[in-house]
């Protein structure tokens, strides 16, 4: 059972609440280079991003928001630290939603002046504490960045934008090791009902922060807390936003594109199945439209899985069965089944009938 939290609007975007849990990445170019970063946003809608986020570090920065809000379809996000006027700035510019740390801002009618332009604009803030980046008295109290000191830390700046008669807002809880980040989302989920931005941050690269952050984020949608997530990376962001609609699809939350099964093949199988497989889902990963298809490369489970799925082959030797809605269609060379896989799914997507070959 999910969590109900309050609901926020980004734009056109809804968070929390009964709205689908969406997907967000932060861009990785430099925001004053508006060529470079909107070209990596239209990448990331391609590949499913709902909210995206941009690093503020700067005037020239704040001033290239509106430039590139012109030229995407998803909410922006401006990322400040310690200089209110980036924010008031970015708020200028059009963005959809802040991500700061009253805390860091300054003094108290630097906030308010914030608080304020959010306020008029309807513009939520994420607050977002960082295990990296808690400040110096936490650290003393608690030893290290431990789970309760980042939720006291969030605790403390929301009480900043409470006193403010401000709530829309969103908060995240952001370690870079698993169990500290569950730890602390779980923590402050009994104490207030925002909704949650979820993330294992600074999880490493491609191949090891996808394993953490497959075992972060599950664990947490497991118990129904979130409400958007990111998938921080070392790397190209699309890969962020094609980990986090797999994280969803696997717990059944989501729906996107393709969902492939294959074997892991063993001295049964008589084709290149790994290579056909990673063909397959590298062609097919944008489908459009939600179709499982399985690559299996023997006679044991690969009929059964294979007549199971939308589509299917399963492998004999140097060829394979290619099934469609549990149906036979015919006998495939192994040097013709990727081809004859992506054929289909494209054929079923479009609704032409397999039957015209």
């Amino acid at each position: 059972m999910r969590k109900t939290t309050r609901q926020i609007q980004l734009g056109q975007v809804a968070v929390g609440g009964d709205a689908p849990i969406s997907v967000q990445s932060m861009c990785n170019t430099d925001t004053r280079d508006v060529a470079a970063t909107v070209a990596q946003i239209q990448a990331l809608e391609q590949a499913g991003c709902e909210i995206v986020r941009c690093a503020v570090p700067d005037m020239a920065a704040a001033e290239a928001l509106a430039a590139i809000r012109a030229g995407i379809n998803i909410p922006l996000i401006a990322d400040i630290h310690f200089d209110y006027r980036l924010a008031l700035a970015a708020l200028d510019a059009g963005v959809e939603g802040l991500r700061l740390n009253p805390g860091n801002i300054g003094a108290e009618w630097k906030v308010a002046e914030v608080v304020r332009a959010c306020a008029e604009r309807s513009v939520p803030i994420r607050i977002g504490v960082n295990g990296g980046s808690l400040e110096k008295v936490l650290l003393e109290k608690h030893g290290h960045a431990t789970a309760a000191a980042m939720v006291e830390s969030a605790l403390g700046h929301l009480r900043i934008l409470e006193e403010l008669n401000f709530d829309q807002i969103k908060v995240s809880l952001k370690a870079s090791d698993v169990r500290r980040t569950v730890d602390a989302y779980r923590l402050l989920a009994e104490q207030v009902d925002y909704p949650l931005h979820i993330g294992v941050t600074e999880a490493g690269t491609t191949w090891s922060g996808t394993i953490k952050s497959a075992i972060g984020l599950g664990s947490l949608l497991l118990d129904g807390l979130g409400d958007t997530l990111r998938v921080s990376l070392t790397g190209d962001p699309v890969e962020e936003v094609r980990v986090g609609w797999e994280i969803l699809k696997s717990l059944e939350l989501r729906e996107r594109g393709p969902v492939f099964i294959s074997c892991p093949t063993c001295g049964r199988c008589e084709i290149d199945l790994i290579e056909i497989a990673e063909e397959v889902e590298r062609r097919l990963h944008d489908l459009p439209q939600k179709l499982t298809i399985a690559v299996m490369g023997c006679v044991v489970n690969g009929p059964g899985e294979a007549r199971e799925a939308d589509l299917g082959i399963a492998g004999g030797r140097g060829q394979g069965i290619l099934f469609r809605n549990g149906e036979t269609l015919r006998k495939v060379a192994q040097q013709e089944l990727a081809d004859a896989l992506v054929e289909e799914a494209w054929k079923m997507v479009e609704g032409r009938d397999a039957s015209t070959d």
